[in-house]
């Protein structure tokens, strides 16, 4: 649909785009990004016709931009400029009408029922007809920039050109556009070029985006090889990380800000500990990602307090989430954010063990019940369990710098060590008879202070990994002797 050829723009003497060429596919939600300085918004009113090439050619469906008439452009290409400023002391509704000046004949070519209809359907599209018969500059400026969107889509244009078009506009707003870009150039084929600030509304909403530094292409591509971390680093000279978005195929991207050196003695030598009878709380001065199968705060998450909860043997519920977060309520111990386990085994014969080296420091916690054991080769042949519960609660604090994939491999790791315990304590599944694997019923916890020694990985094979195997192993076998000397008295 649009192309552009060894393109060169700049003012006066100085190029600030350097041939650049690429090309825009009819329906395409195109994006463009770069940080301030790379020739963005000059590129976008070249493109839009407002400034002529010093090199190289721009063509609409073959046609050079500047060989089609004024009016000729305005009916294929609608521009939404980066500032909603304007000088206009119209009504809402009349700025929308502006729209449809391409298509008026004459010098006082007159509105007609259709230049009407659409101007009204151009206000709804963009939650402004509430505004038709306000003056434009009693607006906020979100609603200005809504307003100058509608003119643009009163414009009926193949082709949509936004400078920064959230800018202005608060979250709500900010998706309901961009949803309706992504709806619109899926059912009419709209064509966007949108220059964009905001990475992760990038990813979200662009089928393409070319990535621009110092006016030149640094890539072109689908968001998920533009948004690299290093090459992200390289451009904008700041530190940022890469993950998955929990709902959509699509990178989202996390700034890392600088956190001040902690003038406080080590986050694991700092942990107080509280046990009662009913519960086992770990309070931390700092907050710890964590990695776990928790029944309050699963997941990946940030936690400052973690509480071990001892329930009776014939516990159940429906809602075991709504009832701990009642519980820790009745506690004085606000749930959100609280990393909670339940276990029936009782508290006071938790095992805890520490191991240090130059690199890392490693606490683990263990409590242990076993009546649920389970195979879990043989499961699938049960039908659902009645039996009272039990659970082994495994908690892995380590003071280190955790990748993802060390998470994983430690939540493995200690899995692996918690199965060989129970095999060495002969452990066996009530149904089959067999060497049991662990209980149905069993949660683990992986934290880390994301403070001191890089730790990219924790298999079995490296230091780390083998603390918490040797730990976890020792420490499961003797919270199950604990509660089997506990059962036989």
């Amino acid at each position: 649909m649009l192309e552009a050829k060894n393109v060169s723009i700049g003012y006066d003497a100085e190029l600030v785009v350097k041939d650049l060429s690429f090309h825009v596919n009819k329906g395409e939600i195109f994006g463009i990004l770069g940080p301030n300085g790379s020739g963005k918004t000059t590129l976008l009113k070249a493109i839009s016709g407002l400034l002529p090439l010093q090199q190289g050619s721009i063509t609409l469906h073959g046609k050079a931009i500047h060989a089609y008439r004024s009016k000729e452009l305005a009916q294929q290409i609608a521009v939404l400029p980066q500032d909603s400023a304007t000088a206009f002391t119209y009504h809402v509704e009349e700025v929308v009408g502006l729209g449809r000046y391409p298509y008026q004949k004459g010098l006082l070519g007159r509105e007609t029922k259709q230049d009407q209809d659409i101007v009204i359907e151009a206000l709804k599209k963009t939650d402004t007809l509430q505004f038709r018969n306000k003056p434009l500059q009693t607006l906020s400026g979100g609603e200005r920039q809504r307003v100058l969107l509608a003119r643009a889509l009163a414009q009926e244009p193949e082709m949509l050109l936004l400078d920064e078009p959230t800018n202005h506009l608060d979250i709500s707003h900010q998706m309901s556009l961009l949803n309706s870009l992504k709806q619109w150039s899926r059912t009419r084929e709209l064509t966007v070029i949108a220059i964009l600030h905001d990475l992760n509304m990038a990813s979200l909403y662009c089928d393409r985006i070319l990535l621009l530094d110092e006016g030149q292409m640094v890539e072109l591509s689908t968001p998920r090889f533009i948004m690299e971390q290093k090459q992200l680093e390289r451009v904008y000279h700041a530190p940022l990380r890469i993950k998955e978005h929990p709902e959509v195929p699509r990178p989202l991207i996390t700034f890392v800000p600088e956190v001040p050196k902690s003038e406080h003695q080590s986050p694991l030598e700092a942990l107080k500990i509280e046990a009662t009878y009913h519960y086992l709380k770990v309070w931390s001065v700092i907050r710890w990602k964590t990695l776990s199968s928790a029944v309050l705060g699963a997941g990946f998450r940030w936690h400052q307090t973690f509480v071990n909860r001892h329930v009776d043997k014939e516990y159940c519920c429906d809602d075991p989430e709504s009832e701990f977060s009642q519980y820790l309520a009745e506690q004085g111990i606000d749930a959100r954010d609280v990393l909670g386990m339940m276990t029936a085994a009782m508290l006071e014969d938790v095992v805890i063990s520490k191991e240090s080296n130059d690199s890392f420091s490693l606490q683990v916690m263990i409590t242990a019940g076993t009546s649920n054991a389970v195979d879990v080769s043989r499961a699938y042949e049960q039908k659902p369990r009645t039996e009272k519960i039990g659970t082994i609660n495994t908690w892995v604090f380590i003071e280190g710098k955790l990748a993802e994939a060390a998470y994983a491999q430690a939540l493995m790791t200690a899995t692996e060590a918690k199965v060989k315990a129970m095999h060495d304590e002969n452990i066996r599944d009530p149904h089959s008879n067999t060497l049991a694997t662990g209980t149905s019923t069993d949660s683990v916890m992986i934290a880390a202070s994301q403070t001191g020694e890089y730790l990219p990985y924790a298999g079995t094979i490296t230091p780390i990994g083998a603390a918490i195997g040797k730990l976890v192993y020792e420490g499961t076998r003797l919270a199950i002797q604990k509660y089997q000397k506990r059962r036989e008295a």
